[in-house]
């Protein structure tokens, strides 16, 4: 394709699905040339550079993150759906986790994606500085579990590249793999189930860890952010009632087994 007909949208949504087939060491001008039927000095001429490419590629991943309203669904189901939907976004695209350590990631999706988690945790009732460690904490949760699939795509592509039949190099890894773990009780135990693999977390894992984080940090607001804020400010049943004295010039009323002998 020549420069002239060619986009800078082509380049990047090429260079995507070329990461997602073959990784984040598969990328090069010449094999994106060679997909988009062109030569690699049109495609430098469009994006500059194979790191500004990156950026550019993981800022269109990063715009695929749905941003839910926290004042429609509430603060923590919006939480949940941002952290579920990234973790979504990096297991579709695993490069980006990859490319975290090697390339700077930045760009208008990126940063409105880290501006609308930080109002989402503001609204929750969090300080600004305190917004700051809760987005950290979530994201690094999901940046950690994103990291198997990640390392897994990596190492497939690596070994396809060598030469061989990956899956079953793959395949004999993970069986010398669980040959070790079964030399000690509790893997031993967890390997014997029938569904169970190495390195494989229990089904609903990331919920589960999610929703512990989300509590933890629940746990830390004002109370008057919380259910028990908001149950707090309702009067106590055991306060003693208070007599109200009648008001000037009125009498009062006397019970009716009081006489006026008795005062």
């Amino acid at each position: 394709m020549p420069r002239d007909t060619l986009t800078r949208e082509q380049v990047i949504t090429a260079a995507v699905e070329l990461m997602d087939a073959e990784g984040l060491d598969g990328l090069n001008m010449r094999a994106l040339g060679r997909r988009l039927g062109s030569a690699a000095t049109a495609v430098y001429w469009h994006v500059g550079s194979k790191a500004n490419l990156i950026a550019l590629a993981g800022d269109q991943a990063w715009g695929e993150v749905t941003l839910p309203d926290p004042a429609a669904v509430g603060w923590r189901a919006a939480a949940t759906a941002m952290a579920a939907g990234l973790h979504a976004m990096l297991t579709r695209h695993p490069w980006v986790v990859q490319a975290f350590g090697s390339y700077p990631l930045f760009g208008p999706a990126k940063a409105r994606h880290d501006d609308h988690l930080l109002a989402i945790y503001e609204a929750a009732g969090f300080p600004a500085g305190k917004a700051d460690q809760a987005t950290a904490a979530v994201c690094t949760y999901v940046l950690g579990n994103a990291l198997g699939p990640a390392a897994a795509a990596s190492l497939t592509g690596k070994l396809s590249r060598d030469g061989g039949d990956a899956g079953k190099r793959m395949g004999d890894t993970m069986s010398r793999a669980r040959e070790i773990a079964t030399q000690f009780p509790r893997l031993r135990a967890r390997l014997e189930t029938p569904t169970a693999g190495y390195y494989a977390a229990p089904a609903h894992s990331f919920e589960f860890g999610l929703q512990a984080i989300l509590d933890g940090l629940e746990a830390q607001l004002p109370l008057r952010h919380t259910e028990a804020g908001r149950n707090a400010r309702k009067p106590s049943l055991s306060r003693p009632r208070t007599i109200p004295r009648p008001a000037a010039g009125l009498t009062a009323v006397k019970p009716p087994h009081q006489s006026d002998d008795a005062r």
